[in-house]
């Protein structure tokens, strides 16, 4: 089982570093980590995904819950939730194969943002399932480097 949470910290040195050290004194997995700021000044929001049966589930939100720099803690379920990931991924290519590239990437809805004289850098926002098949698709062409997001989540309206 996945749990997607999203938890309101303050933004703060440290909280961070409390959160993980949390997850791996109790030998909780982070599979997913995206922290950024919130448009509230002092506020940050993080996204954690984690995988474990319901009862690990449960004891992550409440630790979570009891640690001071944590606003609040939302737990969801993947029909409840809109997640993406960001993947930026530098490919070799050559003249010969450059077309093939360009092609994949089009038809993947990717961009690219960069191109050199051998590589090219990708940019591809998608579900991580996604970003994975992507990557995959990549890798006879010669992967030279690769950057990628944690997952961040939004909760669906409940009428969807």
């Amino acid at each position: 089982m996945r749990g997607i949470f999203t938890v309101t910290v303050e933004n703060r040195a440290g909280v961070l570093s409390k959160i993980s050290g949390l997850f791996a004194r109790r030998g909780f997995n982070i599979d997913s980590l995206a922290v950024g700021e919130t448009d509230e000044e002092g506020i940050s929001s993080m996204t954690i995904i984690s995988t474990g049966d319901e009862r690990i589930m449960e004891q992550i939100e409440k630790q979570l819950n009891k640690m001071i720099d944590v606003i609040k803690v939302r737990r969801f379920s993947e029909k409840k939730v809109v997640t993406r990931e960001l993947l930026m991924i530098k490919v070799n290519y050559t003249n010969l194969n450059r077309a093939d590239i360009m092609q994949i990437c089009s038809v993947t809805n990717a961009h690219i943002v960069d191109l050199a004289p051998k590589t090219m850098v990708i940019e591809l926002t998608a579900k991580s399932a996604k970003v994975d098949r992507f990557i995959k698709l990549m890798q006879p062409f010669g992967i030279a480097e690769i950057a990628r997001t944690g997952a961040v989540a939004l909760e669906r309206d409940s009428d969807n």
